[in-house]
């Protein structure tokens, strides 16, 4: 079975703003390509024929001639339209931009987080010490001036009427007990009842009332904080990011990938576009000049090339190899008789040269070859 592709995935629906943005996007940037795109196909196809060709040298006096100072042109043109602007938005507009929201995050976060820690946070930091010392020492002080002198009257009447009960005997134990009863533990019971527990109560109230103050104090200064933080600080920010930051992030991304997409199809036609102008003019110079040099090639100099080849040049050839060859014969010949001229004036004047002696030697000669009935060896000499 065949395996279908997948399908693609499904576009999302755009809406007028691409599209307004797209059209015009697409134009001014096809405008501007097409240009770009006809010289680079020169550029390329130049480059490929001083490459390919024996036009070298002219491609180095090309590039050490126009191509490196267009270049180091169009490089500080660059930098004049480009690196320049970019530097002075840099250091004119974002810069101080930057340096605007330093001092407004400082006027609007930290002076007021320094005033408020100042003049909020640190005097009811100090009052609540106070408040808390003050507790302490009023605590003290009744534990001191009521509670303890009166544990201390109450141990020492206690005392006495032990003493009082042990001296009296067992005899007045009844009426003791009667009177401690009521002149001892009710008194007692009734200081419990309605002096210390009051007093306990009204420390533990004071206590529990200071511990409300200080937490309503602090949910207060919380609540304080975290409404002026969040409108001073969060709000404006949450604002600025929703309403402002987002909105520009969406259009500069749709102009982005609008720009992006517009190049893509922008090249791609001026492709098709230098393509076909390519051609045309290819076919042009064809027929106005490839054409016309070919057949005056074909049909006036080849048959003139033909003509003066068999009846000027080939002739010419035979007559000048003839003519080298009966040179050459009259060199050799006279180089023949110098030599022997020579050799005749030098046996006239120092008479024949000496033969040298033949020296007999042990092998046959190349005439008389060795064969097996010979004796030519030392053990089979007569």
């Amino acid at each position: 079975m065949e395996a279908h592709p997948p399908p693609p995935p499904p576009r999302q629906p755009e809406g007028c703003l691409v599209v307004a943005i797209r059209v015009p996007v697409r134009i001014v940037v096809l405008v501007l390509v097409v240009p770009v795109r006809m010289a680079w196909d020169v550029l390329v196809v130049t480059g490929r024929l001083l490459r390919d060709t024996a036009l070298r040298p002219f491609g180095r006096f090309l590039r050490d001639v126009v191509l490196r100072p267009l270049g180091r042109a169009l490089l500080w043109t660059g930098g004049v339209l480009v690196v320049r602007p970019l530097v002075a938005l840099w250091r004119y507009a974002v810069v101080p931009a930057g340096q605007a929201l330093s001092w407004l995050g400082t006027v609007l976060v930290v002076v007021p987080a320094v005033w408020l820690h100042r003049y909020v946070l640190t005097p009811a930091r100090h009052a609540a010490g106070r408040l808390a010392r003050a507790a302490v020492t009023g605590c003290a002080w009744v534990y001191a001036r009521v509670l303890r002198p009166a544990g201390h009257g109450l141990t020492r009447l206690l005392i006495g009427a032990g003493a009082v009960l042990a001296a009296l005997g067992t005899g007045g134990y009844t009426a003791l007990a009667w009177l401690g009863r009521y002149l001892i533990a009710a008194p007692a019971r009734r200081l419990y009842t309605w002096v210390l527990t009051p007093l306990g109560h009204a420390v533990a109230w004071c206590v529990r009332g200071l511990g409300r103050l200080l937490g309503l104090l602090a949910t207060g200064i919380g609540l304080a904080l975290y409404w002026t933080v969040r409108v001073l600080a969060v709000l404006p920010a949450l604002a600025l990011w929703r309403r402002v930051l987002v909105p520009a992030g969406r259009v500069l991304a749709v102009v982005a990938r609008e720009l992006g997409q517009a190049l893509g199809h922008a090249w791609r036609i001026a492709g098709r576009i230098s393509r076909a102008v390519g051609r045309a003019l290819g076919t042009l110079l064809r027929w106005t000049v490839v054409e016309p040099v070919r057949w005056t090639y074909r049909t006036v100099l080849t048959p003139v090339g033909h003509l003066v080849r068999d009846g000027v040049l080939r002739p010419a050839a035979a007559g000048a190899r003839a003519v080298g060859r009966i040179a050459r014969e009259a060199l050799a010949s006279a180089r023949d008789t110098v030599r022997q001229t020579r050799a005749d004036v030098r046996r006239m004047l120092f008479g024949e040269p000496r033969r040298p002696a033949v020296a007999h030697r042990r092998e046959p000669s190349a005439r008389d070859t060795r064969t097996l009935g010979s004796s030519t060896t030392a053990l089979t000499k007569d």
